[in-house]
């Protein structure tokens, strides 16, 4: 089960974190940071908890030409470094620094922050989130992690990032498929249409090859997945000669959504009985069942 002390809420405030993350200005009128002041860059060394790896050296290029020709144009977010008190630890801004490296930059604007080491990873997690090349999985992962990690819900994610929460549902569910086919969607071999349509698959990884070799739409897909989930030969039970109608299918989809997790419906007909199945991949994710349905508010 997920350990309970790590989720702190909000803490200092998600729209807090965030308000000192974001890269790109998003008008020529919007106020951009000062920098609290200019460090040298060999003074600043990356964070080695930061989960993101892999930076594209030909996109770094392209920022380090703009450094060149601009300067940085945002400040890095930094912290004094746990290790060494004269130097800093980046929290947001690694590609920035990596960049004015190549750009030979002798120093580097910083907005120096006390951040502890969990406020650390949750605004390295929440730059990541708003990185423009992210594939959806990645994209799910990081809300997974802000909820999983700080507690947070899907509600107040929308509210701080700018989405909307079926957009946040919708790809949460897309980390209920099996590992081969969300490397299929990291790699573009499937659309992020392509993989909700297979959620609810019962063979999502047949079915996944078989769109991608026949370079099917997503609306072939959704046919092709409803023609699997109930055609009889992959019924493991009669289900009164009918498939579920157009409202039960819509119910499954909006409540598996709002849990990321798979949910079947089934009622006997001419009864208002039935069940509610709700599947879970993880004990992470029975927890946080576990957590909503014990939910005072």
């Amino acid at each position: 089960m997920a350990d309970k002390k790590n989720k702190r809420g909000l803490g200092r405030g998600l729209s807090a974190l965030m308000a000192d993350v974001t890269e790109n200005p998003g008008t020529a009128n919007e106020q951009l940071k000062e920098a609290d002041q200019a460090v040298p860059i060999e003074s600043v060394e990356p964070n080695p908890d930061q989960p993101r790896r892999d930076f594209d050296k030909s996109a770094l290029e392209d920022l380090a030409n703009s450094i060149s020709e601009k300067g940085i144009i945002q400040p890095l977010i930094v912290r004094p470094s746990p290790r060494d008190p004269k130097r800093y630890e980046i929290v947001a801004g690694e590609r920035r620094w990596r960049a004015a490296q190549m750009a030979r930059l002798h120093e580097v604007p910083v907005l120096i922050r006390q951040f502890d080491d969990t406020e650390v990873l949750e605004v390295a997690i929440i730059e990541n989130i708003q990185r423009a090349d992210l594939n959806p999985i990645e994209e799910a992962a990081g809300y997974s992690q802000l909820m999983d990690k700080f507690g947070h819900t899907q509600e107040k994610l929308a509210t701080a990032l700018g989405k909307s929460r079926s957009h946040i549902a919708n790809l949460m569910r897309l980390l209920n498929l099996p590992l081969e086919v969300q490397a299929f969607l990291r790699e573009g071999a499937l659309s992020a249409g392509h993989a909700r349509a297979l959620v609810t698959a019962d063979e999502p990884i047949a079915l996944a090859r078989q769109v991608i070799k026949q370079g099917l739409s997503v609306r072939q897909t959704e046919k092709l997945v409803k023609s699997a989930t109930y055609a009889p030969s992959k019924r493991t039970a009669p289900q009164s000669g009918s498939e579920k109608d157009a409202d039960t299918k819509a119910l499954e989809s909006d409540l598996s959504a709002s849990l990321g997790m798979k949910v079947t419906l089934s009622h006997k007909p001419g009864q208002e009985a039935g069940q509610l199945v709700v599947s879970y991949d993880s004990f992470e994710q029975l927890d946080e069942l576990c957590r909503r349905l014990t939910s005072s508010s």
